[in-house]
């Protein structure tokens, strides 16, 4: 199997550090051209699924602007230029939460929509999480601060309370990791 490749790449839209529109040219492994293929930059993310030392999973209750209601979410958000997806992680737990982890194992990385562009996700499993500060966040969504037990993540997951792809997949990929490992 041939990749495709990248003859030319044209921006329609620079609106902020968070969102750039293209327009690619671009040839398949058959020899046919596309001339508008769209492509959107948005910055790399870590997701990360907290466990305290009591047990208890930290997540947020949250709106967000493209959700009808609420969400439960994990911690996370966007990684600065450069900047390492575990460092990441570590700065998003301390800034929402004000816990720090002790252990922490890297889940994957996943593209968000990888014929558009739309980043990568880093996912982490942080354990043993303890309170050190009070959170710093400079989050714009109006957002809870959950502690639930491992039946009642699953439950929550298997009732579709996760309701972006994206934070129900690290929620399924961090409670098959704990599975498998015990």
């Amino acid at each position: 199997m041939k990749n495709w490749q990248t003859l030319e790449r044209r921006t329609l839209l620079e609106h902020s550090k968070y969102l750039t529109v293209e327009s690619h040219t671009i040839k398949l492994p058959d020899g046919r051209i596309i001339s508008d293929w769209p492509w959107v930059i948005t910055p790399d993310a870590v997701l990360v699924v907290t466990i305290t030392t009591e047990g208890e999973f930290l997540c947020f209750r949250q709106v967000k602007y493209g959700i009808e209601g609420t969400s439960l979410a994990p911690i996370g958000g966007h990684m600065d230029l450069d900047e390492d997806p575990l460092e990441a992680a570590k700065r998003e737990l301390l800034e929402e939460t004000g816990y720090q982890a002790a252990s922490w194992d890297s889940l994957g990385n996943y593209m968000a929509a990888a014929n558009r562009g739309m980043a990568t996700r880093h996912i982490f499993l942080a354990r043993d999480a303890q309170k050190v500060t009070e959170p710093d966040s400079d989050d714009l969504e109006e957002q809870e601060l959950l502690f639930l037990s491992r039946s009642e993540l699953e439950s929550a997951l298997e009732n579709g309370e996760f309701k972006i792809l994206s934070w129900a997949a690290a929620i399924g990929l961090a409670l098959n990791f704990l599975r498998n490992k015990t």
